[in-house]
């Protein structure tokens, strides 16, 4: 249903021909993977690549002026065709433009069918909310075929306990449901700090709805607590209004609901506290500031697309389609089937095999117990009668 994020200034460059390098416009469908992870040798060999641009600013430039004069020009192999064959090239040309417009039509399409079957999901989307908020029971059917499904999965025949159905009648719902199907998806628990956890408790239901232009909305509802004013919490993903290469959707950009934190419980920040001494008076005084800090809710922010002008585009780039994947990650796989993810069922579906652990070598990551303590030490710091404050540098915010 869509494209990788590109590189908006290749968008209007023509095709090379078959002695320059191919154009890669592999799709990312709505059941992609996650992005890859370069290997070791790979990340070398880049940093070592960066290193020397960076020591050499003029090579950098030459190179970028050169292979961006090479993309899109052609190699001379068409123009020396005969005559008769670059009509018959020509020709081949018009049939792929009539397999371009069918290929728009079959993902209009299947958009279409997507929908229709939406509406159909959606009726057992809201049972399912309220079974989990307490607001109804499950019905003695619904209740039967689930524990038969149960014994079907088993491999074992292992006798199950009795259900008693009188234990926890005090209980309402299913606490914790969200909660606890996140953490066990993969890409979304790795954004869930212990901290967050206390806010993701209060999410009562994950939705989506389907925009009229191409895209979709992630709706997340809360009930009342003591972190944010919020009822609902929306991410919107658009794509492109013209379909790219294959007839499939291009990804455009995201927008996030404002979180309305209540004071002092913005989860997407920590204060630090520092102590310090006047030099010659030596009276101490006590400076706080707040300094970006990670957090799921940080999802809510989500990367700008970089201008044509930006050193760091292939850093933003790569967020960006990390923020995409993650959004697909919710709509296609985490709402739909919510109840095998909260046990854990979803995750023998997973490709877990991927991550081989033979394939990763240990390195020495940074002690963050010694960095906390560090910032929760008091530290003394001289200070001029002239009364300058510190200079506060704010720490670099990474979305995962």
């Amino acid at each position: 249903m869509s494209e990788p994020i590109r590189n908006k200034k290749l968008d209007n460059m023509t095709a090379p021909t078959p002695q320059n390098t191919p154009l890669n416009a592999a799709p990312i469908s709505s059941r992609a993977q996650q992005p890859g992870v370069d290997s070791i040798k790979e990340e070398d060999l880049e940093r070592q690549a960066a290193g020397l641009f960076a020591a050499n600013p003029a090579l950098a430039s030459l190179m970028q002026a050169k292979l961006g004069s090479l993309v899109g020009r052609s190699s001379g192999y068409i123009e020396s065709l005969p005559g008769s064959v670059r009509r018959r090239v020509a020709g081949l040309k018009g049939i792929q433009k009539d397999h371009s417009k069918l290929e728009a039509e079959f993902q209009e399409e299947v958009l279409q069918l997507e929908k229709k079957y939406f509406a159909k999901f959606t009726p057992l989307y809201q049972s399912r909310a309220k079974i989990i908020n307490g607001e109804t029971e499950p019905t003695e059917e619904q209740v039967t075929v689930g524990e038969k499904k149960d014994d079907d999965d088993e491999e074992d025949d292992v006798p199950e306990e009795e259900v008693n159905k009188d234990e926890g009648k005090d209980v309402k719902g299913i606490p914790e449901f969200w909660l606890s199907a996140m953490k066990n998806q993969i890409s979304l628990a790795e954004m869930i700090t212990d901290r967050d956890e206390g806010a993701l408790k209060h999410l009562t239901d994950i939705r989506m709805e389907y925009l009229d232009r191409p895209g979709f909305r992630l709706i997340f509802e809360f009930e009342e607590n003591e972190y944010f004013t919020n009822k609902t919490i929306t991410k919107t993903y658009f794509y492109q209004e013209e379909n790219g290469y294959g007839g499939d959707f291009i990804y455009d950009h995201a927008e996030g609901d404002k979180v309305e934190w209540k004071a002092g419980k913005d989860l997407t920040v920590r204060v630090e506290s520092k102590k310090q001494r006047n030099k010659n008076t030596k009276q101490t005084r006590v400076v706080k500031k707040t300094v970006p800090t990670e957090s799921f809710f940080n999802f809510f922010e989500p990367p700008s697309p970089p201008s044509d002008d930006d050193d760091a585009s292939s850093d933003i780039e790569e967020r960006l389609e990390l923020d995409y994947q993650l959004g697909e990650d919710i709509k296609e796989k985490l709402i739909p089937r919510a109840i095998d993810w909260f046990t854990g069922e979803a995750l023998q579906y997973e490709n877990l095999e991927d991550f081989d652990e033979g394939e990763f070598e240990d390195e020495d990551d940074e002690d963050d117990d010694d960095d906390q303590s560090d910032r929760d030490e008091d530290d003394e710091s001289d200070e001029e009668d002239d009364g300058t404050k510190p200079k506060q540098e704010a720490a670099e915010c990474k979305q995962s």
